[in-house]
């Protein structure tokens, strides 16, 4: 939801019998204005029928697609030594972008489908029970005889940054977009889907033609490798949050400096972003958006990095959550950004103590600020 819509919503909270003129009036802006505003929340379901009934009580959800999997993750007790046998701590959890992106949501109170490929083997049906422990909608896995789950592998430092990865998603690329046809009714009622781009490119396209028009599609490029799939392929998607890497692949560009960034940035929006949000590490995160606004947002410096390998997936649910509850981007940025620290702050790729009581208290203790650029 826009700042215009949301005030918009306000008022019709208050008297779902104004008309057109008397919004406006209110708003100051022209009637015409107001149609456009309106027939937007219809699209999106925040108003049903005659006398602007509020869609509060239909249910909402956000519809994944993309990666689930198996993470493996060890971590050196000392510096680690490549070429050599360190002693460290060894842990296995569900992850996987979209996944993680989904749980998160999840957790924070969003409801949740998650579409994606698995094995018939003891991967996928624990992939399959963890999504549902946490909340998940599983009705949409394809599960495939033979196959192999995905599985992610990931080396960490002593201090939890991660020094290197491997990842085996081929049985992602078996989802196709017959499977998907087979999901439309589930995917069309969504208020918002989120991909990734491990997703065949054929998939990926197929999802931003079909639904992009009516329904916001929020997308991580995952990596650099991955991000090539969607360099001059953004038409359709509404949200885009790659880091500083990706950035510059997609907008064909070295980014140096702040000027440098905010140039990448519309270039991306140009070709068809509603919003760009560029993970900047420590440095929190840029946002821009094709009405122009231009936020940098940033907490306090960490004292501690737990395991850094969740905190993209985390600022992505709490986005996407944000998204849900009509957040204007000055809330929703630093809610993502609480989100993404509360990832951090604990040892499993998903923290399960985030909740969305938890990730306001963070805002205000962590002294999460936004600031106009």
């Amino acid at each position: 939801m826009t700042e215009r819509e949301q005030q918009i919503m306000d008022l019709l909270r208050q008297d779902p019998m104004l008309s057109q003129g008397e919004i406006a009036k209110r708003l100051g802006i022209t009637r015409s204005s107001v149609g456009v505003h309106l027939a937007n929340l219809g699209k999106k379901g925040w108003i049903l029928g005659k006398g602007y009934v509020l869609g509060d009580q239909v249910e909402r959800y956000i519809v994944g697609i993309g990666a689930a999997n198996i993470d493996l993750m060890g971590r050196s007790r000392a510096p680690l030594v490549m070429e050599d046998s360190n002693p460290g701590f060894i842990s296995m959890s569900v992850g996987g972008v979209t996944h993680n992106i989904c749980e998160n949501a999840a957790r924070l109170g969003a409801p949740v489908k998650l579409i994606t490929a698995t094995g018939d083997d003891v991967y996928g049906e624990k992939i399959r029970r963890e999504c549902q422990a946490a909340g998940i909608d599983t009705s949409g896995f394809m599960v495939l005889d033979g196959e192999t789950s995905s599985t992610y592998l990931s080396l960490h430092h002593q201090s939890g940054e991660m020094a290197v990865a491997l990842s085996d998603m081929r049985v992602l690329q078996k989802l196709s977009i017959d499977f998907l046809k087979g999901k439309n009714s589930l995917i069309r009622a969504a208020s918002a889907i989120v991909v990734d781009s491990g997703l065949p490119e054929e998939v990926l396209e197929y999802v931003a033609a079909t639904y992009g028009a009516e329904i916001p599609v929020f997308v991580d490029p995952v990596s650099t490798a991955y991000a090539q799939k969607l360099r001059g392929r953004l038409r359709g998607y509404h949200t885009l949050k790659p880091n500083l890497l990706e950035t510059e692949i997609l907008a064909e560009m070295e980014i140096k400096d702040q000027s440098d960034l905010r140039e990448a940035a519309r270039r991306l929006i140009g070709q068809g972003l509603c919003q760009l949000v560029v993970s900047l590490g420590k440095e929190g995160v840029y946002y821009q958006d094709r009405d122009g606004k231009k936020l940098r947002v940033k907490g306090r410096p960490m004292d501690q990095v737990v395991n850094a390998t969740g905190a993209g997936d985390a600022f992505m649910g709490g986005l996407v959550y944000s998204h849900l509850q009509g957040y204007p981007p000055e809330k929703a940025l630093p809610f993502a950004v609480a989100a993404s620290r509360m990832a951090i702050a604990h040892q499993n790729t998903i923290n399960p103590n985030i909740s969305a009581d938890n990730v306001l208290a963070v805002m205000e203790q962590d002294q999460i600020t936004v600031k106009q650029v």
